[in-house]
């Protein structure tokens, strides 16, 4: 925290590739819950459909996540403006 009343920075750009990261680890998560749910269900063409959409949907976001966060490179501390403590 900032102790003198400073606001708290953080670059724009590192906070959105920290995002993005978050959103990668979750979009496994995410497939799998949303490959599941026809499962409770019967199977019928429609699931099957809705499968395949998915399995595709998830494709396309993965590899639109992975070619920003491969341009952007890897987040290093030495990225952010401020260190742990807050000082420069």
């Amino acid at each position: 925290m900032a102790e003198r009343g400073e606001p708290l920075f953080l670059a724009r750009d590192s906070y959105r590739q920290r995002r993005l990261a978050d959103a990668a680890r979750l979009l496994p998560v995410l497939g799998v819950v949303l490959l599941l749910l026809p499962g409770f269900i019967t199977i019928t063409v429609d699931a099957i459909i809705y499968i395949f959409s998915v399995w595709a949907a998830l494709i396309v976001a993965i590899g639109l996540m992975s070619r920003h966060l491969a341009r952007r490179g890897p987040l290093d501390d030495a990225d952010n403006a401020l260190g742990d403590d807050g000082e420069r």
